[in-house]
């Protein structure tokens, strides 16, 4: 990409056309839109984007323009779906960027933050996800807490799927406990294997996004990747894995210590789960809460609070969890 910046005046050249007529949208309304968010112009002439205004506003513009366009570029999956949530979302990341960083730097050598799957290269996407994504990168011991939409448990899967795929990992496994809204699982039909699909589908939609569909069934059946119930864990040590425990909210002080002491040599763990969402019953204590706090002062484990402005999903869902959040609090 090249840059020639005039006063009040800067032209972005981008190199694909294809991206970008996905990135401004039909009719150019992206563009429309971020012109009213951020108060600039934007002209587009062929891969070059006019963009005038005050100095800071320009600058804003042309991160978000560039920064999104690169994220597209990575995308190796269907980008159909591309909406203005992604430029409102880059929006966020860069006004929650420290003030010291002057806005025409490279944010903290963002474009090393990416995790290699067999189908897609997969990015963060708000300022909570970077720092989600730097704790996987760096400790062996990870919690992500917060709310539902804001990629705890897809990123860790891309993470385990990134290290399976370089060889750093032997096996993932991918567990939850089987307590969903007061049901157990001798009250729904089919054997074993049926009874905790519909627990484990989150985590079997992450995995068809990001490993082809012959090659997930492959590796489940070659132990690469192992999905079970939390219960099925007791007794193990799990070596050179990656283990993700989901909706860990509803796991209770025994579960939550046993999966914890299961740790073993050249293995990492990923504890995701809403505090807000327990389906424990009445009185009984979520192990995901108790260990929060016990663990807290240990160096060696990231502790990550995701909130609603880390939310990917349709930008509503941001607005309703917010909106839930203003009423307990009232």
């Amino acid at each position: 990409m090249n840059y020639k910046i005039k006063k009040e005046e800067i032209l972005l050249e981008l190199p694909s056309n294809s991206l970008i007529a996905v990135l401004v949208g039909h009719h150019s309304i992206n563009l429309a839109k971020l012109e009213k968010l951020i108060d600039v112009n934007i002209n587009l002439f062929g891969n070059q984007f006019n963009i005038s205004g005050n100095a800071e506003n320009i600058n804003k513009a042309k991160l978000i323009i560039s920064n999104v366009y690169n994220k597209l570029s990575l995308e190796k999956s269907d980008i159909s779906e591309f909406d203005f949530s992604n430029f409102e979302t880059e929006l966020r990341m860069i006004n929650g960027i420290s003030s010291n960083l002057k806005l025409n730097q490279k944010i903290d050598k963002q474009e090393n933050l990416k995790f290699e799957t067999w189908k897609k290269t997969i990015i963060p996407k708000s300022v909570g996800q970077k720092k989600y994504f730097e704790a996987l990168n760096n400790f062996e011991l990870v919690f992500g807490l917060g709310p539902a939409g804001t990629g705890k448990s897809y990123l860790a899967v891309a993470k385990g799927i990134h290290m399976l795929k370089k060889g750093l990992i032997e096996k993932i496994i991918l567990t939850r406990p089987a307590v969903e809204a007061g049901e157990r699982l001798g009250f729904l039909p089919g054997d074993m294997k049926e009874k905790i699909d519909p627990y484990l589908r989150p985590i079997y939609d992450a995995l068809y996004e990001m490993i082809p569909a012959d090659r997930v069934e492959k590796k489940i059946q070659s132990g690469e990747i192992e999905i079970a119930p939390l219960a099925f864990m007791r007794g193990r040590t799990f070596t050179n894995s990656f283990v993700i425990v989901d909706e860990a909210q509803n796991t209770t002080s025994i579960q939550m210590k046993m999966v914890l002491t299961r740790i073993g040599e050249g293995s990492r763990m990923v504890i995701n789960g809403d505090l807000s969402q327990v389906d424990l019953p009445t009185g009984q204590i979520s192990g995901l809460n108790e260990s929060k706090k016990i663990l807290s002062k240990i160096k060696d484990i990231g502790i990550i609070s995701l909130d609603a402005n880390d939310v990917i999903r349709h930008p509503i869902v941001a607005k309703i969890i917010k909106a839930y959040d203003n009423y307990s609090n009232n």
